[in-house]
Formats: structure tokens, sequence, C-alpha cells
């Protein structure tokens, strides 16, 4: 595992942004220094993510932080799309479906490039912003006193990408649904617990007007599972870790520790701890093992994690190592969503996924 993050977070992204250089650099049409200052623009916008990798963005200010946050992760994604498109011209070329003369010093294929790529973003970018409601409809088979109203979403990733405006525009939407109950499954903060403290996030969340149930998640262990802890306290937020709580008349919601803690309850002992009789929601950040969740005897559980690959083609690769990368699953009796998120990790694109919130609506037995 050390090894494939070493070569995913370092090795892949520096050949990758070598590779687009090099052909940024025989395509433009431009003369040596233009070139060597735009490829080196490039390189240093891409060389800024490592200050987050680092930790280095928490002695900057906060404004220049946020600044370069967001230039580093938007660079990696923008690097990505620049590779696809480069991969399928040298592929064309050397396939002679298209002229050496299109790939070198050809300000043609500079614009329809650069337009392409402003057009996806774009697009990207206010797909992102623009939430998407998921309406999900579940029978309860036990008693419950009506039929309940709960709003979920997973993924916020709160912080220097997405501030306390980004929340309180979130939160109007989850109290203009009028829910009897909200369901975070983990990921609330995104890597740093700083820009959720300077701008004092959690006042926003006390203005929810339903009890609020979360989990915690992989991002809360990198970001300081105390601090994290301390914060949904503070946030009025009732976190669950490996323990069980009845959120309402009949529902019982357990919030299981993320899979970062390698000790934390199994889905067998977790099962003991709630009442058959009740309806039972199994908040599980990462959506591993779904069988055992069947096999516990979960009405319903709720997962995010994935980001269903945030960009295109990416969903792709989620598909091939999640049983369900995103939407509704069922195994047997028991029912389940993974989020594709409300929030994002990084560069706020949202090509070919979206970025949502889910009204369930858990109807009585008859």
């Amino acid at each position: 595992m050390n090894i494939f993050w070493v070569l995913s977070l370092l090795f892949l992204p520096v050949l990758g942004v070598s590779y687009v250089l090099w052909h940024i650099w025989v395509l433009l049409p431009v003369g040596f220094v233009w070139r060597t200052l735009i490829t080196g623009f490039g390189l240093l916008c891409f060389l800024t993510l490592f200050l987050d990798f680092a930790g280095q963005l928490e002695h900057l200010p906060m404004p220049v932080a946020r600044l370069l946050y967001n230039i580093g992760t938007s660079t990696l994604i923008i690097i990505f799309y620049l590779v696809m498109i480069f991969v399928a011209m040298d592929l064309a070329r050397l396939l002679h479906l298209v002229p050496r003369t299109w790939v070198y010093n050809n300000w043609t294929t500079t614009a329809c490039i650069g337009i392409l790529m402003l057009v996806t973003f774009v697009y990207g970018r206010i797909h992102y912003h623009n939430k998407a409601r998921v309406a999900l409809e579940l029978q309860s088979a036990k008693p419950l006193p009506k039929d309940y109203k709960v709003l979920m979403a997973s993924d916020l990733h709160l912080g220097y990408h997405n501030g306390r405006t980004e929340l309180a525009r979130w939160v109007d939407i989850m109290n203009s649904e009028q829910p009897d109950l909200i369901l975070f499954a983990g990921d609330i903060i995104d890597v740093s617990l700083r820009p959720l403290i300077e701008e004092n996030m959690a006042k926003e969340f006390r203005r929810l007007n339903a009890p609020v149930y979360a989990c915690l998640g992989n991002h809360e262990y990198y970001s300081g599972a105390p601090q994290a802890m301390r914060f949904y306290k503070e946030s009025g937020i009732h976190l669950l870790v490996d323990k069980e709580a009845e959120a309402l008349p009949g529902l019982v919601v357990i919030g299981r520790n993320d899979r970062m803690y390698r000790k934390r309850a199994t889905l067998a002992e977790l099962s003991r701890l709630a009442d058959r009789n009740k309806y039972t929601i199994l908040l599980d950040h990462q959506p591993f093992n779904l069988a055992e969740s069947e096999q516990a005897g979960f009405d319903f559980q709720l997962s995010g994690h994935t980001h269903y690959g945030q960009v295109w083609p990416l969903s792709w690769i989620t598909n091939l190592m999640y049983e369900c990368a995103w939407g509704s699953h069922q195994r047997g009796k028991t029912h389940y969503y993974v989020s594709s998120g409300l929030g994002i990790w990084g560069g706020r694109f949202r090509i070919g996924t979206q970025s949502e919130y889910v009204i369930a609506t858990i109807h009585a037995c008859e």
C-alpha cells in the first residue's frame, strides 16, 4: 500500500506533467522565451500541489493558502485531461491518422485544445455548483410512528476550497427541505481544520433545523481525529464512533469508525447494539464488503468516499473497485446508497459525475 501511494502521489503525477509540458513546448508556435515562460508557469502551478501534501499551507496567510490550494489541485485535474488529449494525438499520429504538423508549432491545434479545455472546465465548475437532489423511497418492515424524511449527504470536504460561504448555501438548501433527520457519512473535513476554525464554520452547522448524526471518514484522520471530534461537538453534530443512537422514535443510527482505524468494531459487533425491532441505518464512510452489512441485518447503509471518481473517466475505475461505486443498491433485505458527495476534494469540477444530496423518505409499515 505504501508503494502504491508513493507511485500515485509522486511518480505518476510527475510523469504526467513532464509529458504534458513537453507536448506544450513542441506544440506552441512561439519563441524560446515564451515557451519557457508558459511551461515554467505550468510547472510552478503543479508544484504548489505539494505545499498542501507537505502541510506547508498551514503556515501561510489564509488568502494565500486558499489560492495555492485551488491552483495546485485544479492543475492536477487539468493535467489529467491534457494527458488524455495528447495520448490520443500521439496514437493518431503513430497510426498516420493525422499529419505530424498537427502536433508541432501549430496555432490551429493550440486553439482547438484551448477551447476544448475551457469549455470542459467551465462546464465542470458550473455543474459542481448545481447540487443534484436525489429522491429515495424506502419501505420499512418495522413499525414507525410516521413516515420520516431523512436528508443524507457525504464528503463535504470543507477546507481551503469549500469555505463558510459555500457551507452557508448548503445549510440553506438542507433547511429548505425541512427534514426530520440529517445524516453525514464522513469526510465533512477536507485535510485541515484551520479554515473551519478560523471561519467559525461550526456556527453554520448549528443553524441546521434537524438532529444531525455523522460518522468519521478517512479525511477526519488526515486532519486529526481528536480535533475533528471536538469540532463536531462544537457544531452540534452527534458523532457516532462505533456507537448507536435512537435518532428518531423507532429509528436507530449506527456510526462506524472509518477503516483507517484498524481496531474498529466489526459489523457483527455493531449489529448487536441495535434493537432488531427498529429500523436501523448504518453510516459507514467507505463502501467496502457490502455483504457484511447484509449478513449483520441492517436495514439501510449510507456510504460515500468514492466521489464516483469525481471526473470522467475515473468513474470507470471506481466501478471496478467497488461493488457499488455510486447510487442505490440492494443485497437481500438491506438497501444501500453510495453518495458521490455534496462537496469535493481539490479542484471544484464535476465532469461526468454530480455533487448531490439525498432525500430519503422512509415509509412506515402498513
